[in-house]
């Protein structure tokens, strides 16, 4: 490390991967910091890794940064590069895998970590989705020290935004990631001057949640849940994500944009029931037998050919079902 203007400039290498790793990558590179060395995932498949997608590689070898490509992070080969570049500090955000310990303690200020909600909850995968669907008020960014357990570290700064009655998970993502770069210089202005010392505040683990990563089975509507509920479904799973669906006739129908009705309607869930305004309404409730439940008043649909109807455009007639399986 050496000083300049009373600041510390630390050697940093990072670890991520997809847009937010693109972010933290580039706010480091806009920084007083030096990034010696950059770690990332090959490109995948999976159908939420290629979302936000921005390439990590491809900005370092802009910047003549050398990069590693990597699934994990155990192999000796990696752990003698990043010994190699004599980090004062990791720094990582969207990193995919478990980090051991003789790599995420290797630097004097070990591994600052950017999770993308407010920890202790949300640790894992996709928190802004989860978060989202069970109708948090805020949603936020965390920069914490990374220790052997999930998203579980002291945590150094935190920033929120409000989450409004239409925010789409796009929107959030939006919001949310313009967190990361202000985030990550207040962080690492906070450890290069020394500052830091008394602000790490460990988590409450009796306040701690842990989600695992999205699957197309986490898409697929159970009519059974709640109107509410089940609108904040469909604006988590909003384009360019998966959409929410279900079957129609024994095809996939996905869900576009929907809203709470405003009647309320007795029956069997998935009941495509009446029209109200610009929608059809779908029963749904575990309890909607009783007649106290409004419903889903579903707008705009989908259909696998990638054709997208008004609701009351395809609901020609009332009646049937919309279900959960073909």
């Amino acid at each position: 490390m050496e000083s300049v203007k009373g600041w510390t400039v630390m050697r940093v290498v990072m670890l991520g991967y997809q847009t937010w790793g693109h972010r933290t990558l580039q706010a480091l590179l806009d920084s007083d910091h030096e990034v010696v060395l950059v770690v990332t995932h090959p490109k995948s498949e999976h159908a939420y890794e290629k979302i936000w997608d921005d390439n990590v590689a491809e900005l370092a070898e802009k910047h003549d940064v050398p990069v590693l490509l990597r699934s994990r992070p155990d192999d000796a080969e990696l752990l003698d590069a990043v010994r190699e570049s004599r980090p004062d500090i990791i720094v990582a955000n969207n990193w995919r895998t478990w980090l051991p310990p003789e790599l995420f303690d290797l630097p004097a200020h070990g591994t600052l970590n950017i999770h993308d909600s407010l920890l202790p909850a949300y640790a894992g995968f996709s928190p802004i989705i989860w978060a989202l669907i069970n109708g948090e008020e805020r949603v936020g960014v965390t920069a914490h020290r990374m220790n052997a357990e999930l998203d579980a570290g002291d945590v150094l700064v935190q920033r929120s935004v409000p989450v409004g009655p239409t925010d789409t998970a796009t929107d959030l993502f939006h919001r949310t990631v313009d967190l990361i770069a202000p985030l990550v210089r207040e962080s690492l202005d906070l450890i290069a001057s020394g500052q830091d010392a008394g602000q790490w505040m460990p988590q409450d683990r009796a306040r701690a949640s842990f989600f695992h990563k999205r699957s197309a089975e986490d898409s697929r509507i159970d009519w059974s849940w709640p109107a509410d509920r089940l609108e904040r479904l469909v604006r988590a799973q909003s384009d360019p994500y998966p959409n929410a669906y279900a079957f129609h006739g024994g095809k996939r129908l996905k869900i576009v944009s929907a809203a709470v009705s405003e009647g309320r309607y007795g029956g069997t869930p998935g009941r495509v029931f009446i029209r109200e305004g610009d929608g059809v309404v779908v029963v749904a409730g575990a309890d909607a037998h009783t007649g106290r439940c409004p419903g889903l008043l579903v707008r705009r649909v989908r259909t696998d050919d990638g054709t997208e109807y008004a609701a009351t455009d395809y609901f020609r007639t009332m009646g049937g079902y919309l279900t959960s399986r073909p």
